[in-house]
């Protein structure tokens, strides 16, 4: 298949949605052009250069790094349209309205590049009719693209197409989607909401319908029906708040304009307390307002029978929450067969969902797998309700859920499908997942693109192998695994909780190095998981410091650093493959190794100053060693310059929130690749330690370099002198960050004082292990280890 090469993107409406796709667009490095109506007043392309700009302050960021806005482009309808056919995708995102959308199809039609792929991002309009305003030039290459919200930061895209969309150009949009923008796709049939909304939403009704009838307040239901039911911490009620009430009742309303046959009919109508709220115009998060309502550090929740705000914070029965801990199938059992509300609560609308998507799946989706992966990707589950059935026991639940469909407890009548007592022990095999209009098991797709993922996200039932059995294992401790997947190139996964490094991981990483070395192309550090590593492991070191004190941490700590060293100076490449915290020693790892590969949403820093210690395991010298090598490449600029961004990083424990943030606070070089795809990480490790193999790699050489000294290490100083004076830091934030910038300058020498790494490396070393003594460091370590948030003293 020819490769579909995206150079530019127009994304057609500077709305909410539309400047995020955009913004997300840049972040992945694909430069857009932002179009909507011609301004009235000011600059014709005034409502653009508006919502560019507001993307910089939105919270949570839809930008990597703002200054990326600059690589979208603002355009309006009346000047610009000649822009869009130098775009290879154009993507309209404008109001949920099929009249403007077909009124804008009809001006832009003429417009449209012949190779380019027009798509619409809509949560539920008809692509059919969508596609009905358009020539039929244009009618193969056109279908839904539903990004969910906000679309840097959730998964889920569904692709939907029409019956004259031609599949190579779904195929060629799928792989853009998967591998460029990161995203997980599912592809949907062209019915009211799609899959995801589909079934989110009716769950949400039920979930309204049931608690109304077990009378439960609003913060009772978020604490049971989030983590502890496996799903998004926002829970129901909460994260109706945040997506919009306005925007829940639009999406009902498709529901109820377009499925008047639907045997769920009657539960698609909108609830009185959401039709009260919109009319008083409480619609959520946007407007302070909704079923929870902030009053300075208080939350309050919405008494519907008073129509006003009261204290909230009431929790789930602590019966209940034993039964949640259960296995699936006892766990069940155990909510169906009791008397408490709450579990009585959450079985009706867990039975409701089984319900929903047995009847339903055979018109929304291809088969099971698509509806568990949209649940899970599109509203935050950790398995979808078919995986849950069957985890559960396929068969039993069906007898319950029949059982009360028969009994009036249902949301209607309409019984399971037939397939559904077929004997079957559930509708995910190794085979492939069940497709009830198909009548069969359908594998998953077999596009190219999928190649690039090892070990894709999978359903319970499929037969996934896990990760840390596969390959070949080459050597293993409790805390690590070193295993080869092609014989070609080492993996050392760290298997220890939150990856954290302690002296067992050490020792396996050290192992895994030397194993490398002797008949590999190269190793690479990964873990399938949304942890590079947390750190050092403080807790492991405590033995050894009730027993011996700091001098008994000494010699572990040159351990460490030791390590360090040998990944810098290994003979093959050591290749980071960084997915999600690396932080502390995790940093430290992965800036020490010859390559970083990153995933996007990777978040990097030095933070021991939260525990009250300073970077002890090499980033102090990294930062030093960068910024002096950056200063003899502009001898005509001070060392400092160079050195202050890094001192603050590590002073200021900033951790980049995005592995671009990350690049900009130096823990990612520019030669460096950050991979959209969180799943094909491993591949692109692999191939690059094959890559850095094939052109002859050869280690960089270890040599002296040159000092800051005493005049910068003063410069900073009276700087810190000045934030503990005007109380912005505490007296031991300013000794710590006066240690780290004793490290960084290299202590009491002159400028220019050749320095080498095993030289700072000491000093780090002995001010870590003279900080371990310090009492506010204890306290901040104890702090952290019993309560997991820093103590500020």
């Amino acid at each position: 298949m020819s490769r579909f090469q995206v150079r530019k993107v127009a994304v057609l409406g500077a709305g909410v949605m539309g400047a995020q796709i955009a913004a997300h667009l840049v972040n992945v490095k694909v430069p857009v052009v932002l179009f909507d109506l011609p301004a009235k007043e000011g600059p014709k392309s005034a409502i653009a250069l508006k919502a560019i700009d507001n993307l910089k302050k939105l919270k949570p960021a839809p930008l990597g790094v703002a200054e990326d806005a600059a690589r979208i482009t603002p355009a309006n309808y009346e000047e610009h349209l000649d822009l869009l056919k130098d775009c290879d995708l154009v993507i309209e995102a404008i109001a949920e309205r099929m009249d403007w959308k077909l009124d804008l199809y009809h001006k832009i039609a003429p417009f449209v590049a012949p190779h380019a792929i027009l798509a619409s991002n809509t949560s539920g309009l008809s692509i059919t009719k969508l596609a009905e305003a358009l020539p039929e030039s244009i009618k193969p290459r056109f279908c839904g693209i539903h990004f969910f919200n906000p679309p840097r930061y959730m998964y889920l895209v569904e692709l939907i197409p029409t019956p004259t969309t031609e599949a190579k150009y779904l195929d060629q949009l799928e792989t853009f989607v998967t591998t460029t923008v990161g995203k997980g796709v599912v592809r949907a049939k062209d019915t009211p909401n799609f899959v995801a909304n589909r079934v989110g939403i009716a769950n949400m009704l039920a979930t309204i319908h049931e608690a109304e009838a077990f009378g439960l307040s609003y913060d009772v239901v978020d604490d049971l029906t989030g983590k502890k039911l496996g799903r998004a911490s926002s829970g129901t009620f909460r994260t109706a708040d945040v997506v919009g009430l306005d925007t829940m009742a639009h999406v009902i309303k498709t529901l109820q304009d377009n499925l008047k046959d639907d045997p769920f009919y009657g539960s698609y109508a909108t609830p009185k307390v959401l039709a009260a709220l919109i009319e008083k115009g409480a619609l959520g998060q946007k407007t302070k307002a909704g079923f929870f309502k902030k009053e300075g550090k208080a939350i309050l929740r919405l008494d519907p029978a008073t129509g006003t705000y009261v204290e909230s914070g009431a929790k789930a029965d602590p019966i209940v929450d034993r039964i949640l801990k259960k296995p699936a199938a006892e766990r069940l059992k155990l909510l169906r067969e009791s008397s408490n509300p709450q579990a009585q609560f959450l079985w009706a609308i867990l039975r409701d969902s089984f319900h929903y998507v047995a009847v339903h799946l055979a018109e929304i989706a291809e088969s099971a797998r698509e509806v568990d992966f949209a649940m899970r990707w599109g509203f935050g589950m950790k398995q979808g309700p078919f995986e849950l059935w069957q985890e559960a026991g396929w068969k039993q639940v069906a007898e319950w859920v029949k059982a009360d469909i028969d009994a009036g407890k249902a949301l209607c009548s309409a019984p399971l499908p037939a397939w559904v007592f077929d004997g079957r022990d559930g509708v995910h095999t190794p085979e492939g997942s069940w497709s009830a209009s198909k009548g069969s098991y359908i594998p998953r797709s077999n596009l190219p693109v999928y190649q690039r993922q090892y070990f894709p996200e999978a359903v319970l039932g499929s037969g996934a192998v896990d990760p840390l059995k596969s390959g070949t294992e080459l050597f293993k401790n409790d805390e690590v695994r070193v295993w080869t997947l092609d014989g070609e190139v080492v993996i050392a996964s760290i298997t220890a909780k939150l990856h954290l490094i302690s002296p067992t991981v050490t020792e396996g990483l050290l192992k895994a190095i030397e194993i490398a070395e002797e008949g590999y192309q190269g190793l690479v550090v990964w873990s399938p998981d949304d942890v590079f590593s947390a750190g050092a492991n403080l807790e492991a070191l405590m033995p050894v410091f009730m027993a011996k004190g700091a001098k008994g941490i000494a010699p572990e700590e040159k351990k460490l650093q030791d390590m360090m060293l040998r990944f810098r100076y290994a003979q093959v490449p050591t290749i980071a493959a960084v997915r999600g915290i690396a932080l502390g020693g995790g940093c430290e790892l992965a800036v020490h190794c010859s390559q970083r590969v990153a995933a996007m949403e990777s978040y990097m820093g030095l933070v021991e100053v939260g525990v009250g210690l300073l970077p002890g395991g090499g980033g102090l010298t990294y930062i030093a060693r960068r910024a002096a090598e950056a200063a003899a490449a502009a001898p005509d600029s001070p060392v400092l310059n160079f050195l202050k961004e890094g001192f603050q990083a590590a002073a200021m424990a900033k951790v980049g929130t995005s592995a671009l943030e990350s690049r900009k606070l130096g823990y990612l070089l520019d030669s460096d690749i950050v991979v959209p795809n969180k799943d094909e990480l491993l591949f692109v490790a692999i191939s690059q330690a094959k890559a850095l193999a094939a052109a002859g790699y050869r280690p960089p050489v270890a040599k002296p370099f040159a000092a800051a000294g005493r005049t910068v290490l003063a410069t900073i100083k009276a700087t810190l002198v000045g934030m503990r004076d005007g109380g912005f830091i505490s007296q031991h934030d300013f000794h710590i960050a006066s240690l780290i910038a004793e490290v960084l300058c290299g202590g009491d020498v002159d400028a220019g004082t050749p320095v080498t790494e095993e030289y700072l490396m000491a000093l780090e070393r002995k001010h870590f292990c003279g900080l371990l003594e310090h009492p506010k460091t204890q306290e901040r370590i104890m702090g952290m280890l019993q309560t997991g948030k820093p103590v500020r003293n």
